[in-house]
């Protein structure tokens, strides 16, 4: 896959761009993610598709310190990005956890552009104000003892899960060290504007079909997923066994598996 510019706002959207053909498929990581941890799951859909990995604003290769987190402007990012590189769309469109936010966003104010929806260990957003997960999301990630020396000393710290490897593989290395391609701040406000409400009428807004895709061990809640299955029993629904939130890293074969059969309905 090769790397292409898209550029919206003042912003710089950075995408891995591979394959060929009219069926096009959009995949949006999830907070502090990056377009490179989709490549997996994007080399098991080439050559038959033509497959795009974005790097969401804040994220990756794209802007770092875009002044725009709304949940609006990650939405008409991927807007510009099937307009200038998809023809205009219509896409199918895969989103893990956050990036599973906007591509619902996306199917329900843009259905010109979307003729599958994916979302992957992803919700209708919200939370309980108490909990105030945005903040302890961005501590956490404020906590990283950046730079890091070296890859060992950056493993010490995150551990070896799939989505540690994930952001092992990811690091910028500068002269100082090895950076995390996000800054905290930015993640925090990112996330915050997807807990600020549950958008229960985009989800029943939507019109393509749905693929909802959870992990067993995953983080939505049950009683959402029920709600959204009985507000769209259209729906299709899968639980990946053994897969926590990052099931696209955790069990690959089995979420391209469940990917590959319903794109072929």
């Amino acid at each position: 896959m090769k790397r292409a510019e898209v550029r919206r706002d003042g912003v710089v959207l950075s995408c891995l761009d591979g394959g060929s053909g009219d069926d096009v498929i959009v995949l949006l990581h999830g907070l502090a993610g990056s377009g490179q941890e989709m490549v997996p799951t994007a080399e098991a859909l080439l050559p038959d598709h033509h497959v795009i990995a974005v790097d969401q604003r804040g994220h990756g290769h794209s802007t770092r310190r875009p002044q725009d987190l709304s949940r609006r402007a990650y939405v008409e990012d991927v807007v510009a990005v099937v307009e200038e590189l998809a023809g205009g769309g219509p896409v199918t469109v895969v989103g893990q956890s956050m990036g599973g936010h906007t591509a619902m966003l996306l199917a329900a104010g843009h259905p010109d552009l979307v003729d599958r929806l994916v979302m992957l260990e992803a919700g209708v957003g919200g939370s309980d104000p108490e909990d105030n997960y945005p903040a302890r999301l961005g501590d956490w990630f404020a906590s990283w003892p950046v730079p890091f020396a070296d890859l060992r000393g950056a493993a010490e710290f995150l551990g070896t899960t799939p989505i540690a490897r994930s952001w092992l593989r990811d690091l910028d290395r500068r002269a100082d060290g090895l950076w995390p391609r996000f800054e905290p701040d930015v993640m925090r406000a990112a996330i915050a504007a997807v807990a600020e409400s549950a958008r229960w009428d985009e989800w029943q807004q939507v019109k393509a079909p749905t693929l909802l895709v959870q992990g067993q061990h995953g983080t939505i809640a049950a009683a959402e997923v029920r709600r959204m299955l009985s507000l769209r029993p259209d729906v299709a629904h899968v639980v990946i066994p053994d897969a926590g939130h990052d099931v696209h890293l955790e069990q690959r074969v089995a979420f391209v598996r469940a990917l590959r059969m319903f794109l072929g309905r």
